[in-house]
């Protein structure tokens, strides 16, 4: 009897089968409540869940499940799982049987680099799209220099791309002090003797030196100026900091979303940092150009990725579309920003700790973090 033999496929090959609007079957072998937290998405994707416990003594149940003829991959939390099971309904007789290699471990980590524009002096903005949670980040390049933007920890990628572009990173920078995820902005400094960039009203606790960011002082890269205005859009957090970007482009930080707005109680306090939320969206991005083209942090829902994975909207469109952006009333904003949210990101307290240098947890402790959706947005799921 011949055995179907099974296939690998990695994180970057998934993403681009979901940006692409590719059908894909998954069967996900988790328990149910890990499932139930967080799980892969996408407009083209069918999913179910099946514990791998219950697939131990035999396939049968996902096989009746199954479409037959389609192809099917196998998701499990770090790969070992998932092969398991992609052989058994392989010995089944079915083909196209494939595996997640490192399972949601490796999708939780992965960045796909996605061209934004190119800038008009010369240069070019990307952004990364981490798909398995939701962070977006930011690289301007221009003359052979860089600036990263809200950087994840994963560092390693970025330096690829930098080495693929020839490129020297001179400033990191960070919007504000994040709390869903654990920032490489003073790693990737300190590896190429870049300038960090924090506000200073999110780095009053902060355990190292940084360059406060200042509005009416610009950030040189290459040929290219990073414009800070408005310094001051508080509301996640006191200190949460935009960027206009030639002209064109503002990336609002986790301040405001394509479909959802920031959420301001991270930090707890709620309650105080509500009116600067307000402030920030109903007055002073609403005195911002309409045509801009709004660059977020996150992303809640795989229905805010465009073509090739942007997440990207005007501004003039979500303050029609955006539900956070049509809250007239002020006690109606008031008690949707405060009640009713979505579950907190797990481990934020100790998040928010290793990104003011408090504490340092090691790569698996860091992984273990992290794991999760980010859970940024007011309207999140």
């Amino acid at each position: 009897m011949t055995t179907n033999i099974i296939h690998k496929i990695n994180a970057k090959q998934t993403a681009r089968k979901i940006f692409n609007h590719e059908e894909l079957f998954i069967l996900d072998v988790r328990n149910e409540a890990d499932f139930a937290d967080w799980r892969i998405e996408g407009q083209s994707v069918e999913i179910i869940n099946i514990p791998y416990f219950d697939l131990i003594d035999g396939v049968d149940r996902a096989l009746d499940q199954i479409p037959d003829g389609k192809d099917v991959l196998v998701v499990c939390a770090k790969e070992g799982s998932s092969v398991f099971v992609a052989e058994q309904i392989a010995e089944a007789g079915r083909n196209h049987v494939y595996y997640l290699e490192g399972g949601m471990k490796s999708w939780s980590e992965y960045l796909e680099p996605v061209k934004v524009a190119d800038l008009s002096g010369g240069g070019e903005l990307y952004q990364f799209v981490r798909i398995g949670k939701g962070c977006l980040s930011y690289m301007v390049l221009s003359s052979g220099e860089a600036a990263i933007i809200d950087s994840t920890r994963m560092i390693d990628q970025y330096d690829s791309f930098l080495n693929e572009n020839n490129a020297k990173l001179i400033h990191a920078i960070d919007t504000h002090l994040h709390a869903d995820h654990i920032s490489g902005g003073r790693a990737l400094a300190e590896k190429y003797g870049a300038a960090y960039h924090l506000p200073p009203k999110d780095a009053t606790e902060v355990m190292f030196s940084y360059e406060p960011l200042e509005e009416g002082s610009p950030i040189y890269v290459g040929n290219e100026t990073i414009v800070v205005q408005p310094i001051y859009s508080p509301g996640h957090t006191i200190g949460s900091t935009s960027f206009i970007l030639d002209n064109k482009y503002l990336l609002s930080g986790d301040i405001l979303f394509v479909e959802s707005i920031g959420r301001p109680d991270l930090a707890g306090l709620a309650h105080d940092w509500v009116g600067d939320l307000r402030e920030t969206l109903y007055s002073r991005y609403k005195n911002l150009s309409d045509d801009l083209v709004v660059l977020p942090a996150h992303f809640g829902n795989v229905t805010e990725l465009g073509a090739g994975g942007l997440v990207s909207g005007r501004l003039g469109d979500l303050y029609r579309n955006n539900p956070g952006l049509n809250i007239q009333d002020e006690g109606e904003f008031r008690k949707t920003v405060t009640e009713n949210l979505p579950p907190q990101p797990k481990a934020y307290q100790e998040i928010r700790q290793t990104n003011m240098g408090k504490i340092t947890p090691n790569e698996e402790e860091q992984r273990e973090m992290e794991l999760g959706p980010n859970r940024c947005a007011v309207h999140d799921n």
